[in-house]
């Protein structure tokens, strides 16, 4: 029975992995509030000088795990907060914008991003076969394919929390803001050469770095700071502000708070696999927008969790909030908890639910119909072309030549229309990438030409 038993329990080891975000690494520290924004947000978690604990994972999103972390990618920076008030999620990349701004493509993105379901091999005609249909991603892709695709480690690149969020304050007042953490070690990246010469030697030099770092006393640190938006300034702008493919530029940003990280995990497995990092992860005075993509993120990212750990997970150590919760959960699978009352219900006069009165969503306006259609400010090219023009010449060479040389295999009519997008982002850009992949300047020119933005 010994021998049966534990054949068993080593068959059941395994759990779903992430279908994005697979290969992470978490850290535990500590973020201090640093600026009085109760002017923004009734958030306790912002009060100057509060200290809240905090988990981040650092991660790769394409790849699966155990795959090397040289692979170009975007890099996942998720940080769970455990406030006074709850447990607040901020679930962000290194790069300030998504590929995407609705939450209908994304299924379908990460499948052209994933290997062929035929082979079970990359294939990087796939994902631009399905980019080559979404001009907003230019400046994503732009990003993926310079030298910020290949960190030279977690603690040297900046986070975002990508999504326009809503703050509010104790009288009731909202307003829009965009988080960015900023690193205090400075930003570092590897170029081509060497990303080949580190995955020669090293597939996990982005954990081993920042595990190596903490463990010898060199606690890295970031600021954390916000653009803010009024509800009425919305619409002065020439794009979207709710579109997750944009950045602010020219928005202020304000430092609220600066986050140290100072202790590795204990158990890699119940920590930072069994993490449940989700958008809807909220608390009084922090909200999510209107943002179409943050839409869906809300739902998806919380019915993923539980998919993966059960109806349970955010009762596994790792999740569970530093306050009591108030809910009327009750039973399933791995139901660890230790409850004595027997109301699970409400409301009740037997044992009364404590309500927060502050706890309520903002009042939101609704007026005007449904629809099934695009925004009506796209601006998919602008930003791309600033981003581009804002590289030193060695980052342009290194990423027209990553970028040019991803799409060289690419079918004809996708990679021509590719080539479009970055010509109409600006034509020194395009004409260079064209040049290495091998397309048709003439007819990209007449694509571009084509466009609007």
């Amino acid at each position: 029975m010994q021998l049966l038993q534990k054949l068993q329990r080593f068959d059941r080891e395994r759990i779903p992995e992430r279908v994005v975000h697979a290969r992470g690494t978490g850290v535990k520290g500590e973020f201090t509030a640093s600026a009085d924004i109760s002017d923004l947000s009734k958030a306790t978690v912002f009060k100057s000088g509060e200290k809240t604990p905090v988990f981040v994972r650092f991660s790769s999103v394409v790849h699966g795990n155990h795959s090397p972390e040289t692979l170009r990618d975007p890099h996942g920076f998720a940080t769970k907060f455990y406030t006074a008030d709850g447990n607040w999620d901020l679930v962000g990349n290194n790069f300030p914008t998504f590929f995407i701004r609705d939450a209908i493509k994304f299924p379908d993105m990460v499948h052209a991003f994933k290997p062929d379901p035929r082979t079970n091999l990359d294939n990087d005609s796939r994902r631009f076969d399905f980019f080559s249909h979404v001009p907003e991603a230019t400046r994503t892709l732009t990003l993926l394919y310079s030298n910020e695709g290949t960190p030279a480690g977690y603690r040297f690149m900046d986070g975002n929390g990508v999504h326009a969020y809503k703050l509010v304050n104790a009288k009731g007042e909202v307003h829009y803001v965009k988080f960015h953490w900023k690193t205090l070690q400075g930003i570092k990246n590897l170029d081509p050469k060497e990303v080949a010469q580190v995955q020669s030697k090293d597939y996990s030099h982005l954990t081993n770095d920042l595990v190596g770092a903490i463990k010898k006393g060199d606690f890295p640190k970031w600021d954390l700071y916000v653009q803010v938006l009024k509800p009425e300034e919305l619409s002065k702008f020439d794009f979207d502000p709710l579109d997750a493919t944009k950045i602010w530029p020219d928005v202020p940003e304000k430092k609220i708070g600066q986050m140290v990280l100072n202790k590795n995990v204990d158990n890699f497995f119940q920590e930072t696999e069994q993490v449940a990092m989700a958008p809807a992860n909220l608390v009084p005075g922090i909200e999510p927008s209107e943002d179409r993509l943050l839409q869906g993120r809300v739902f998806s990212y919380a019915d993923t969790q539980m998919y993966r750990l059960g109806a349970n997970g955010l009762s596994l150590p790792v999740n569970q909030p530093k306050v009591a919760v108030n809910n009327g959960n009750q039973d399933g699978a791995l139901n660890t908890g230790h409850t004595t009352s027997g109301v699970n219900y409400e409301p009740s006069r037997l044992e009364p639910r404590p309500a927060d009165e502050k706890a309520r969503y903002s009042e939101l306006p609704i007026s005007g119909t449904t629809q099934q259609a695009k925004i009506t400010r796209e601006q998919n090219f602008k930003q791309a072309g600033d981003l581009y023009r804002s590289y030193s010449p060695k980052e342009k060479t290194d990423l027209v030549q990553s970028f040019g040389e991803s799409l060289a295999d690419t079918d004809t009519e996708s990679k021509n229309i590719m080539l479009s997008f970055l010509y109409k982002a600006d034509p020194d850009y395009g004409t260079r990438v064209t040049e290495v992949a091998k397309g048709d300047l003439s007819k990209v020119k007449s694509l571009a030409a084509s466009l609007k933005d």
